[in-house]
Protein backbone atom coordinates (compact mmCIF):
# COMPACT_ATOMS: atom_id res chain seq x y z
CA UNK A 1 0.00 0.00 0.00
CA UNK A 2 1.53 3.32 -1.10
CA UNK A 3 1.32 6.30 1.22
CA UNK A 4 0.79 9.67 -0.46
CA UNK A 5 3.37 12.32 0.31
CA UNK A 6 2.04 15.24 2.36
CA UNK A 7 3.08 18.54 0.79
CA UNK A 8 3.95 21.29 3.25
CA UNK A 9 4.51 25.03 2.80
CA UNK A 10 6.53 26.88 5.46
CA UNK A 11 5.59 30.53 6.07
CA UNK A 12 7.73 32.42 8.58
CA UNK A 13 9.70 35.66 8.28
CA UNK A 14 12.75 34.10 9.97
CA UNK A 15 14.86 32.00 7.62
CA UNK A 16 16.40 30.08 10.51
CA UNK A 17 12.96 29.03 11.76
CA UNK A 18 12.01 27.81 8.29
CA UNK A 19 15.30 25.93 8.00
CA UNK A 20 14.70 24.26 11.35
CA UNK A 21 11.20 23.11 10.44
CA UNK A 22 12.38 21.95 7.02
CA UNK A 23 15.10 19.86 8.63
CA UNK A 24 12.70 18.28 11.12
CA UNK A 25 10.10 17.47 8.48
CA UNK A 26 12.70 16.07 6.07
CA UNK A 27 13.20 13.13 8.42
CA UNK A 28 9.70 11.87 7.59
CA UNK A 29 9.43 9.85 4.39
CA UNK A 30 5.78 10.78 3.96
CA UNK A 31 6.25 14.57 4.26
CA UNK A 32 7.82 16.93 1.70
CA UNK A 33 8.40 20.68 2.06
CA UNK A 34 7.39 22.07 -1.32
CA UNK A 35 7.83 25.78 -0.65
CA UNK A 36 8.79 28.56 1.73
CA UNK A 37 7.53 32.10 2.25
CA UNK A 38 8.71 35.03 4.36
CA UNK A 39 5.54 37.14 4.22
CA UNK A 40 1.81 36.58 4.13
CA UNK A 41 1.54 37.72 0.52
CA UNK A 42 4.30 35.35 -0.51
CA UNK A 43 2.59 32.53 1.38
CA UNK A 44 -0.62 33.06 -0.57
CA UNK A 45 1.18 33.28 -3.92
CA UNK A 46 3.26 30.19 -3.22
CA UNK A 47 0.31 28.18 -1.94
CA UNK A 48 -1.61 28.91 -5.12
CA UNK A 49 1.38 27.79 -7.16
CA UNK A 50 2.39 24.59 -5.35
CA UNK A 51 -0.98 23.54 -3.83
CA UNK A 52 0.27 22.30 -0.44
CA UNK A 53 -1.76 20.01 1.78
CA UNK A 54 -0.65 21.87 4.91
CA UNK A 55 0.68 25.37 5.51
CA UNK A 56 2.67 26.07 8.68
CA UNK A 57 1.86 29.77 9.08
CA UNK A 58 3.55 32.22 11.41
CA UNK A 59 1.13 34.88 12.60
CA UNK A 60 3.48 37.81 13.01
CA UNK A 61 5.07 38.61 9.66
CA UNK A 62 5.84 41.96 8.00
CA UNK A 63 3.32 43.37 5.54
CA UNK A 64 0.39 41.00 5.20
CA UNK A 65 0.39 39.01 8.42
CA UNK A 66 -0.34 35.34 8.85
CA UNK A 67 -3.87 35.97 10.06
CA UNK A 68 -4.85 37.79 6.87
CA UNK A 69 -3.04 35.21 4.77
CA UNK A 70 -4.86 32.40 6.56
CA UNK A 71 -8.22 34.02 5.88
CA UNK A 72 -7.31 34.39 2.20
CA UNK A 73 -6.17 30.79 1.83
CA UNK A 74 -9.11 29.21 3.65
CA UNK A 75 -11.51 31.33 1.63
CA UNK A 76 -10.01 30.39 -1.73
CA UNK A 77 -12.30 27.89 -3.53
CA UNK A 78 -9.29 26.51 -5.39
CA UNK A 79 -7.57 25.57 -2.12
CA UNK A 80 -10.34 23.73 -0.33
CA UNK A 81 -8.02 20.82 0.50
CA UNK A 82 -5.33 23.08 1.95
CA UNK A 83 -5.15 23.21 5.76
CA UNK A 84 -3.44 25.91 7.81
CA UNK A 85 -1.66 25.39 11.12
CA UNK A 86 -0.74 28.68 12.77
CA UNK A 87 2.59 28.92 14.56
CA UNK A 88 2.80 30.83 17.83
CA UNK A 89 5.58 31.68 20.25
CA UNK A 90 3.32 31.05 23.24
CA UNK A 91 0.07 29.10 23.57
CA UNK A 92 -1.59 32.22 24.97
CA UNK A 93 -0.88 34.22 21.81
CA UNK A 94 -3.66 36.78 21.52
CA UNK A 95 -4.15 35.95 17.86
CA UNK A 96 -4.86 32.24 18.28
CA UNK A 97 -8.63 32.67 18.57
CA UNK A 98 -8.72 35.05 15.60
CA UNK A 99 -6.70 32.58 13.55
CA UNK A 100 -9.19 29.81 14.25
CA UNK A 101 -12.01 32.17 13.29
CA UNK A 102 -10.12 32.85 10.07
CA UNK A 103 -10.24 29.15 9.23
CA UNK A 104 -7.03 27.71 10.67
CA UNK A 105 -7.22 24.04 11.62
CA UNK A 106 -5.28 24.53 14.83
CA UNK A 107 -2.06 25.89 16.20
CA UNK A 108 1.39 24.82 17.33
CA UNK A 109 4.05 26.49 19.44
CA UNK A 110 7.48 26.88 17.90
CA UNK A 111 8.92 24.86 20.78
CA UNK A 112 7.07 21.73 19.64
CA UNK A 113 8.93 18.42 19.81
CA UNK A 114 10.04 17.01 16.42
CA UNK A 115 7.86 13.89 16.57
CA UNK A 116 4.86 15.98 17.63
CA UNK A 117 5.42 18.34 14.70
CA UNK A 118 5.44 15.51 12.17
CA UNK A 119 2.38 13.90 13.73
CA UNK A 120 0.54 17.23 13.76
CA UNK A 121 1.15 17.66 10.03
CA UNK A 122 -0.15 14.15 9.38
CA UNK A 123 -3.24 14.71 11.53
CA UNK A 124 -4.22 17.94 9.83
CA UNK A 125 -3.55 16.53 6.37
CA UNK A 126 -5.92 13.68 7.25
CA UNK A 127 -8.67 16.19 8.04
CA UNK A 128 -8.39 16.32 11.81
CA UNK A 129 -7.97 19.52 13.77
CA UNK A 130 -5.24 20.38 16.23
CA UNK A 131 -7.63 21.29 18.98
CA UNK A 132 -6.87 19.36 22.12
CA UNK A 133 -9.10 19.62 25.20
CA UNK A 134 -6.72 22.18 26.73
CA UNK A 135 -6.67 24.17 23.50
CA UNK A 136 -10.46 24.06 23.35
CA UNK A 137 -10.69 25.47 26.86
CA UNK A 138 -8.43 28.37 25.90
CA UNK A 139 -10.51 29.11 22.83
CA UNK A 140 -13.70 29.04 24.92
CA UNK A 141 -12.18 31.31 27.56
CA UNK A 142 -11.26 33.85 24.91
CA UNK A 143 -14.70 33.55 23.34
CA UNK A 144 -16.36 34.28 26.67
CA UNK A 145 -14.39 37.49 27.21
CA UNK A 146 -14.76 39.00 23.76
CA UNK A 147 -17.53 41.23 22.42
CA UNK A 148 -20.43 39.25 21.00
CA UNK A 149 -19.72 37.88 17.54
CA UNK A 150 -22.16 38.49 14.68
CA UNK A 151 -25.27 36.49 15.46
CA UNK A 152 -25.46 32.99 14.10
CA UNK A 153 -29.00 31.75 14.50
CA UNK A 154 -29.66 28.39 16.15
CA UNK A 155 -31.55 27.41 12.99
CA UNK A 156 -28.13 26.86 11.40
CA UNK A 157 -28.04 23.61 13.39
CA UNK A 158 -31.45 22.38 12.25
CA UNK A 159 -29.82 20.13 9.66
CA UNK A 160 -28.30 17.99 12.42
CA UNK A 161 -29.86 14.91 13.95
CA UNK A 162 -30.26 14.75 17.73
CA UNK A 163 -27.19 12.53 18.00
CA UNK A 164 -25.10 14.84 15.81
CA UNK A 165 -26.09 17.81 17.96
CA UNK A 166 -25.15 15.83 21.06
CA UNK A 167 -21.71 15.01 19.72
CA UNK A 168 -21.19 18.58 18.58
CA UNK A 169 -21.85 19.70 22.15
CA UNK A 170 -19.34 17.24 23.49
CA UNK A 171 -16.71 18.22 20.94
CA UNK A 172 -17.20 21.85 21.99
CA UNK A 173 -16.49 21.02 25.63
CA UNK A 174 -13.12 19.61 24.65
CA UNK A 175 -13.68 15.85 24.59
CA UNK A 176 -11.76 13.67 22.16
CA UNK A 177 -13.46 11.04 20.00
CA UNK A 178 -12.32 8.31 22.38
CA UNK A 179 -13.72 10.20 25.39
CA UNK A 180 -17.01 10.84 23.60
CA UNK A 181 -17.22 7.16 22.64
CA UNK A 182 -16.68 6.08 26.25
CA UNK A 183 -19.27 8.54 27.55
CA UNK A 184 -21.95 7.49 25.06
CA UNK A 185 -20.99 3.80 24.99
CA UNK A 186 -20.36 3.79 21.26
CA UNK A 187 -17.22 3.01 19.24
CA UNK A 188 -14.69 5.75 18.44
CA UNK A 189 -15.38 5.10 14.75
CA UNK A 190 -19.09 5.73 15.28
CA UNK A 191 -18.29 8.95 17.13
CA UNK A 192 -16.01 10.07 14.30
CA UNK A 193 -18.68 9.21 11.72
CA UNK A 194 -21.30 11.36 13.45
CA UNK A 195 -18.86 14.25 13.77
CA UNK A 196 -17.83 13.96 10.12
CA UNK A 197 -21.48 14.09 9.08
CA UNK A 198 -22.05 17.16 11.26
CA UNK A 199 -19.08 18.89 9.63
CA UNK A 200 -20.41 18.12 6.16
CA UNK A 201 -23.98 19.23 6.93
CA UNK A 202 -22.84 22.50 8.51
CA UNK A 203 -20.31 23.23 5.80
CA UNK A 204 -17.42 23.78 8.21
CA UNK A 205 -13.84 22.77 7.49
CA UNK A 206 -12.92 20.87 10.62
CA UNK A 207 -13.30 20.33 14.36
CA UNK A 208 -11.94 23.76 15.24
CA UNK A 209 -14.64 25.49 13.22
CA UNK A 210 -17.27 23.15 14.68
CA UNK A 211 -16.32 24.25 18.20
CA UNK A 212 -16.61 27.92 17.32
CA UNK A 213 -19.97 27.42 15.62
CA UNK A 214 -21.30 25.57 18.68
CA UNK A 215 -20.65 28.64 20.81
CA UNK A 216 -21.77 31.20 18.23
CA UNK A 217 -25.15 29.48 17.89
CA UNK A 218 -25.60 29.07 21.64
CA UNK A 219 -25.57 25.28 21.43
CA UNK A 220 -22.99 25.43 24.22
CA UNK A 221 -22.35 28.35 26.55
CA UNK A 222 -18.92 29.31 27.93
CA UNK A 223 -18.24 27.47 31.17
CA UNK A 224 -20.42 24.47 30.32
CA UNK A 225 -19.04 21.09 31.31
CA UNK A 226 -19.39 17.88 29.34
CA UNK A 227 -21.83 16.51 31.93
CA UNK A 228 -24.16 19.41 31.20
CA UNK A 229 -24.09 18.77 27.48
CA UNK A 230 -25.26 15.21 27.14
CA UNK A 231 -28.71 14.60 25.79
CA UNK A 232 -30.66 11.43 26.39
CA UNK A 233 -29.26 8.54 24.32
CA UNK A 234 -31.00 7.67 21.10
CA UNK A 235 -33.32 4.74 21.17
CA UNK A 236 -32.46 1.80 18.93
CA UNK A 237 -34.23 1.89 15.60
Amino acid sequence: MTTETIKVLLADDQALVRAGFRSLLARAKDIEVVGEAGTGDEAVRTARAVRPDVVLMDIRMPGTDGLTATRTLTGDPDLTECRVIVLTTFETDEYVFAALRAGASGFLTKEIEPDDLRQAVRAVAAGDALLSPSATRRVVAQFAHRPAAPAVTPERLSVLTARERELTRLVATGLSNDEIAARLVISPLTAKTHITRALAKLGVRDRAQLVILAYETGLVVPGAQADECTEAPERPA
